[in-house]
């Protein structure tokens, strides 16, 4: 019901490579975050009515801290990141989606889409660790949907000093959504994690995505 209520709201939502998300079994699901993850919410919602099975998410721990949402976030399977739960989750069975670049990416990328990943390795330790493949994840115009303030330098200061993710989102403009997975890139033993998130953020979902990137 939740779940129709939510792609209801967006009759125009597609979603492209369904088919590389499993039925049964883990996968760590890495995508880019927008100023808002709507079109994370709009999967979410895919995959329950397509897959019958939930995914499990990755939020920052500064929605845990805000009053009430600690129980909603746990009824929705969302967890705040430690990388044992992550790998704990997956070796259970579960999906598990989880953006790189947070907080910062949602606040300080822009319509031009870089990744602000840094050199974090975290979330390639726990597919190495649960020996799940990755499967990428971006969807077109989530900048053009919702922009975020958090380029004006203030705003920047404001995160970096106080750890505050103050900067202002505007938007729900009528732009088209299409999300786009990318081929599985399987566990290799031999692999560790920084080799493997570079190999992820240098594969860039991005640079093959971006390839079918024009905003509507």
């Amino acid at each position: 019901m939740c779940s129709s209520c939510t792609l209801s709201c967006a009759p125009g939502y597609e979603i492209h490579g369904m088919e590389k998300i499993p039925d049964k079994g883990p996968a760590l699901i890495v995508y880019y975050h927008g100023a808002i993850p709507i079109d994370y919410y709009y999967f979410l919602a895919k995959v329950i009515l397509q897959k019958g099975r939930p995914c499990h998410s990755v939020a920052d721990h500064l929605l845990f801290k805000i009053p009430g949402f600690k129980l909603l976030l746990e009824v929705f399977s969302v967890i705040h990141g430690p990388q044992e739960e992550c790998v704990r989750a997956l070796r259970n069975g579960h999906l598990l989606g989880i953006s790189p670049g947070g907080v910062r990416e949602a606040l300080f990328s822009d319509e031009t889409y870089p990744l602000f990943w840094g050199k974090r390795r975290g979330f390639a330790q726990v597919a190495i660790d649960s020996q799940v493949p990755i499967i990428p994840m971006f969807t077109q115009n989530v900048r053009e949907g919702f922009r975020s303030l958090g380029t004006l330098r203030f705003f920047r200061w404001l995160y970096e000093r106080f750890r505050l993710p103050a900067a202002p989102v505007y938007g729900g403009f009528p732009v088209k959504f299409r999300t786009f997975l990318g081929d599985p890139i399987p566990y290799e033993p031999n692999v560790n994690a920084a080799e493997l998130a570079e190999k992820v953020s240098e594969l860039k979902l991005w640079s093959f995505f971006l390839s079918f990137y024009l905003p509507v």
